[in-house]
């Protein structure tokens, strides 16, 4: 068996078979290859379908998130050019058929909308279907798909990963993981994140040749149930999901002896890996990484205080890292700086953005991440923070800027600054500090008109806060430190140590 979820089981025979007539289909309404294809399907086995058809063609899957509405499927759309988006027809209780409409009337190159399920008017994938074609094979050194940025200002940044790099990817994260054709991968997170998707997740799962577990969702009705009926051996966690596993599963009668548990998305506080490994049975590994290819992790026989307490070694032996100072200089080992990093599963540039990478990258190729880390003496890496500004909420990633031009929108808001503040199980929670033209609006108020301006409900704001007015740097930007001192937050925002989509 290839592919299990609730509802279906697909074996790799029919994968391939439905693979090879989806990418006919796909070439008959005109993909080729090094086009762009937005694919914002959640856990089925249709996107994996849909990804390899295009695999297949040559053509260039544009991950969206499940949690993506209209202002994020448009902006992908319009950026990538993208000649097709591929839709369920609801997930979650959202009807994603209008709203491809919508987006399909303003972006000038999207020429078909393709509806996994009821397609309401639309096209429905299951109607593309043609007998198989001979495709040209894609070189490994041509872009295989893009990823999303966890960036600090606008859009994510679209990432451009070679099916060389990936590929890479996959086998040093599946020697880390100590996975192979036995693996029974339980995809608890969306698959359209990195984390998933390939560490070694759902891509690494089946080029061993194991299987892949597609849960709906973390909550633990869904994980509990599938672990107790696929028995699988490898998944991975956000420290949120982590900790509700952990509480609830005497209450379940969960059992996860047997499986890894790769945790990452936000900062794993030590005594949750202990109580997670000693309730749930599983074995705490401890991943930091990004969608552009920087990974680190502990491996599956380390002591569980090392996981407890640092996220362990690179993954790929041939990566470089550099810890710098403000100046740019090299930090002495043991102390903190941004870490620098450039390696072979390493991003070289971010798709379209030459300015943004002018910046990004240092003159000799490496990636500047923005994370503050130190090395320990024996090599292990530890996350002290974020240089730049970003909101984790449980790890998905708010850039501030996007959210805070949205906030300018509204009436009644003059000035708007977007603030991480601490939450337990969440890492971050979102705060709007706002400067009203008047009456301030109520926090109900602000989050409907922003779901009204098509934003993903993830970015909503947690909470808001009314002041008289901004604290403001010396360069005349709001004085975020200072609003979370202000407001008992910590002075720095929390790294994104992460395993991130």
């Amino acid at each position: 068996m290839a592919v299990v979820s609730r509802r279906r089981h697909v074996t790799y025979a029919e994968l391939d078979r439905r693979a090879d007539r989806l990418a006919a289909g796909l070439w008959e309404l005109g993909l080729r290859p090094s086009q762009r294809i937005i694919v914002a399907l959640p856990n089925s086995p249709d996107f994996i379908a849909v990804s390899v058809a295009a695999f297949r063609i040559g053509a260039i899957p544009v991950y969206a998130l499940p949690a993506h509405r209209r202002a994020e499927l448009e902006y992908l759309a319009a950026h990538a050019e993208a000649t097709m988006l591929v839709v369920p027809d609801r997930h979650q209780d959202f009807d994603f058929r209008p709203v491809a409409a919508e987006v399909a009337a303003t972006v000038p190159s999207l020429r078909h909308v393709l509806v996994a399920g009821d397609p309401g008017g639309l096209t429905s994938l299951a109607s593309v279907d043609a007998e198989p074609l001979a495709l040209p094979a894609p070189s490994p050194r041509e872009v295989a798909f893009m990823l999303l940025s966890g960036g600090t200002t606008g859009m994510p940044k679209l990432i451009p990963r070679t099916h060389d790099d990936y590929a890479l990817q996959l086998r040093c994260s599946a020697a880390a993981a100590g996975a192979d054709g036995s693996t029974v991968y339980l995809a608890a997170l969306p698959i359209a994140h990195n984390a998933a998707l390939g560490c070694p997740g759902a891509l690494g799962t089946l080029a061993l040749g194991g299987r892949l577990v597609l849960a709906a969702n973390p909550s633990p009705d869904e994980i509990f149930a599938l672990v107790a009926s696929e028995r699988p051996t490898l998944t991975t966690a956000m420290p949120a999901f982590l900790a509700l596993w952990s509480e609830l599963a005497d209450a379940f009668g969960a059992d996860l002896s047997g499986v890894v548990v790769e945790v990452g998305g936000a900062p794993l506080d030590p005594e949750l890996a202990r109580t997670a490994q000693a309730r749930l049975g599983c074995t705490i590994t401890h991943w930091f990484g990004m969608a552009e290819g920087v990974l680190c992790c502990t491996r599956p026989d380390d002591p569980l205080e090392l996981a407890a307490h640092t996220q362990g070694r690179p993954l790929c032996a041939a990566d470089e890292y550099r810890v710098l100072d403000e100046a740019g200089a090299e930090v002495p080992r043991g102390e903190v700086g941004e870490l620098a990093v450039r390696g072979p599963m390493t991003l070289r540039g971010y798709y379209r953005v030459p300015e943004y990478n002018e910046r990004t990258f240092t003159a000799d190729g490496f990636l500047l991440t923005g994370d503050l880390v130190r090395f320990s003496a024996r090599g292990e890496l530890v996350v002290a923070g974020r240089a730049k500004d970003v909101i984790n909420r449980g790890g998905e990633k708010i850039a501030p800027g996007e959210v805070e031009d949205h906030l300018r929108a509204h009436p009644a808001i003059r000035e708007a600054a977007l603030i991480a503040v601490p939450d337990r199980l969440l890492g971050d929670k979102s705060c709007a500090v706002v400067v009203a033209r008047g009456p301030s609006p109520s926090l109900g108020d602000l989050r409907t008109f922003l779901s009204a301006r098509g934003i993903a409900d993830y970015k909503l704001p947690d909470r808001i806060e009314c002041v008289g007015e901004l604290p403001h740097t010396k360069l005349g930007k709001p004085d975020k430190a200072r609003l979370r001192e202000l407001l008992g937050g910590p002075a720095r925002p929390p790294s994104r140590a992460v395993l991130e989509g």
